[in-house]
């Protein structure tokens, strides 16, 4: 049997989706950035379902992931007008 090393280098841990849009720089790692904002959101919850974190802790995490991805997309400047664009 493998260790959880050759099984994280697989993605068995970190699954990653594979992206079928405008291929640009920016839109990749946003989609990184995003498909990662989404396996964080799904262990929070999981935690909390479970009781392991409380509701408040739970909703404190995922504020600030949203805030993160916020900036991200913001950083990358997705979602402005190219200039010049009418």
């Amino acid at each position: 049997m493998e260790n959880l090393d050759e099984y994280d280098q697989n993605g068995f841990i970190f699954p990653r989706s594979r992206y079928y849009g405008q291929v640009k720089p920016e839109y990749l790692v946003f989609n990184a950035n995003l498909q990662e904002f989404a396996q964080k959101i799904g262990y929070i919850t999981n935690l909390e379902t479970n009781g392991k974190i409380n509701p408040e802790d739970a909703y404190k995490q995922i504020k600030l992931l949203w805030g993160q991805l916020k900036q991200s997309k913001k950083g990358l400047g997705i979602g402005k007008e190219p200039p010049g664009a009418d």
